[in-house]
Formats: C-alpha cells, structure tokens, sequence
C-alpha cells in the first residue's frame, strides 16, 4: 500500500536523511527517500549526522541534499514529517498531499523531533534515537511485527 515512502524536514542534511537510510534498511521492499522543505540543496549530510549515525551503524555519507517539489509529494504514497508544522508546509507546496502526510513520531508519546542542526553531539544523540524508534513503529506497522 505504501510502497514509495518520503521523509522530509527541512534542510534535508540531519534528520530526514537520517531516517530515510534507516527505513531503507527497515523497510527492503519499499521505496525511501528524502527532501527538505528549505532544502541546502546540493550539499552534503551534516558532519555530526553522519558521525552519530555512524556510530549506529547506519550510513549517511554519500547523501545530497533535495528541495521538496510537488511531483516528489505527489509520487509519494507516504510523507513522513518531523514536526507538526511541517504538516502544513507541505500542504503549501502540495495541497492533495496533506491526507498523506504524517508525522515519523506518530506512535511515540514525544511527537516532535527536533532539528539538532549546530547543536550539541547529545542532542544529535537524542534525536537519532527518536527518530530510530519511530522508524521502527513505522516498519512495524507497514511490514507487520518482525519474529524475535
């Protein structure tokens, strides 16, 4: 049902790009990607991003920063956002997007993940254990709970 997924933020170099690889290797048989809202187009995932996923065992280098576009909402089954706001900042830019468009903490009981961009290496810390729990629900409720 939701086999093209998008997740975005806004700058599209700490968060989304985060938990687009995390789905990506969550979710094998969908298609995931990222942009931002007010995308730095063209530039590289943000240094303590990719360090703190690292850590994780999740890989971030490598990723290019996207500008959101109405055709990317509009080929997206699915449209994860990290804030409420975000919600109707897509709306902006797609209007029939909206219906579509969930926040990735949906499931847990702290609902907005918040930018780290500038911030310190715990913060990055705590946002990319949000956004791996969340990204977790998410791969439970679209492929069904994983055997122990």
């Amino acid at each position: 049902m939701f086999q093209n997924i998008l997740v975005v933020c806004m700058g599209n170099i700490c968060r989304s790009p985060i938990a687009e690889r995390i789905l990506q290797k969550k979710l094998p048989g969908h298609r995931v990607s990222s942009a931002g809202i007010n995308a730095l187009a063209g530039k590289d995932a943000d240094f303590q991003a990719i360090k703190t996923a690292l850590k994780h065992g999740v890989v971030v280098a490598g990723h290019t920063a996207r500008q959101l576009t109405p055709e990317m909402c509009n080929a997206a089954d699915l449209i994860l956002v990290m804030e409420p706001a975000h919600i109707d900042m897509v709306a902006d830019i797609l209007p029939s997007a909206r219906g579509k468009t969930i926040l990735l903490a949906q499931w847990l009981p702290k609902k907005n993940i918040p930018d780290p961009f500038k911030q310190s290496s715990e913060m990055f810390e705590a946002v990319f254990q949000q956004i791996q729990s969340a990204a977790e629900t998410w791969a439970e409720k679209l492929n069904g709970p994983t055997p122990a």
